[in-house]
């Protein structure tokens, strides 16, 4: 059975690939009808994770933006930590 962890948290799916891709679809389209009553835009973002699980573009997309995410989050936002930038040259110090 296919689960997707949030943190500390899992969810189970539906076994099957055809479950899968049947309901990440249908948050999917009803998420696009968000304006609607009971229906809400939350929809889609959910719908996608549920279908990386089985579609491989759309894993690479969820992938690079929890990278993204997770550089932002620590402060990290060029792609680059603290410890690995050139030090800049102190110019009193060359001669």
């Amino acid at each position: 059975m296919s689960k997707i962890r949030f943190g500390t948290k899992s969810v189970k799916l539906p076994g099957t690939p055809v479950a899968r891709v049947i309901l990440g679809s249908a948050l999917v389209f009803l998420g696009l009808l968000g304006f609607l009553p009971i229906l809400g835009f939350w929809m889609i973002p959910l719908g996608l994770v549920i279908l990386s699980v089985d579609i491989a573009l759309i894993r690479r997309f969820r992938r690079r933006a929890e990278i993204k995410i997770g550089r932002k989050w620590k402060g990290q936002d060029n792609g680059h930590s603290a410890d690995t930038k050139a030090p800049s040259a102190n110019l009193d110090q060359v001669k």
